[in-house]
């Protein structure tokens, strides 16, 4: 019997109706990352900062603060942001067209009722606009059908990728939000480590360590204005562009990466096999090329 969520379909996310939306958005998700990454324990590849799906929109999972924790999640059905600790302690805001300047202010004024006293860099990461985290009034929009839709969206991918990760015997990422990025991926591991140049900046060093497949999902960018599912292969191996890719629609682009629209997945007859089919078709792409022995990653 299929379960009535299985028949639900993606919502629509139309890259230019939301984009003021997913922009404020991004930004209140990387102070929210950088407050993970400032207080949590390291994890190799990066693991320590990232933000996870829940039922109700993105957390940063428990964080150590002295002998207590807590944790600080964007609530994305009531548009709210909270933080929880466990000593019982709470607090919350709304974000409905929050400032992203208002959203940090708040934020740290709550912390510090909390007790908790943090500072983090407030210029955001790869979004080069002139304006630190901290002082920006101009990206303010958020939305709350579009924050909603995100999140639909979220759920339906994150199931998905957690069950294309469970088909693999090897070393695997949890499903995390890159919210540098601001990107859902999870990522294949092979046992054999990268010589990088010298050169290479610490964190792409510990992100590409050993021989990865990657698969994410993106809402779109202003390099790319659609939502659309991703996979590459790092280091790239010779021919990786010449394998076939399903379905048909999933394509190539320049730089080695498979691309399939977020379009494609969600007019799709069944979504969940449509995506997972992308997904195996893209790891056997690089897997072959790469050399990877498929057989000993193959689960149960």
């Amino acid at each position: 019997m299929v379960s009535p969520h299985e028949t639900q379909p993606l919502p629509p996310l139309p890259f230019e109706e939301w984009k003021d939306t997913k922009e404020t958005l991004h930004r209140y998700c990387q102070i929210v990352g950088k407050v993970r990454m400032a207080l949590s324990p390291y994890r190799n590849h990066w693991w320590h900062v990232t933000l996870y799906v829940t039922t109700r929109g993105l957390t940063t999972g428990s964080i150590p603060y002295g002998p207590t924790t807590f944790d600080v999640s964007l609530d994305l059905i009531s548009n709210r942001l909270i933080v929880t600790t466990s000593e019982d302690e709470a607090f919350s805001f709304a974000m409905d067209d929050l400032p992203v300047a208002e959203f940090y202010r708040k934020l740290f004024e709550g912390l510090g009722s909390l007790g908790i006293e943090i500072s983090i860099n407030p210029k955001p990461f790869d979004l080069d606009d002139g304006n630190t985290l901290d002082t920006n009034t101009y990206h303010h929009a958020c939305d709350r059908r579009h924050v909603r839709r995100f999140h639909r969206a979220l759920v339906r991918v994150d199931q998905t990728f957690k069950d294309f990760a469970g088909r693999f015997n090897g070393k695997t990422s949890p499903v995390q939000l890159f919210w540098h990025s601001f990107d859902l991926a999870v990522t294949r591991f092979s046992d054999r480590r990268v010589s990088l140049p010298e050169e290479t900046d610490p964190v792409t060093r510990e992100a590409y360590s050993h021989e990865v497949i990657s698969f994410g999902f993106w809402p779109g960018d202003q390099n790319v204005r659609e939502p659309a599912f991703y996979s590459y292969t790092a280091p790239e191996p010779k021919d990786l562009t010449g394998q076939p890719l399903r379905p048909p629609s999933a394509a190539w682009q320049e730089g080695g990466t498979a691309l399939l629209t977020y379009e494609e997945v969600r007019n799709a007859v069944s979504p969940k096999e449509t995506l997972l089919e992308f997904l195996q078709s893209a790891y056997e792409a690089g897997a072959k090329t790469a050399g990877w022995d498929m057989e000993k990653f193959r689960a149960g």
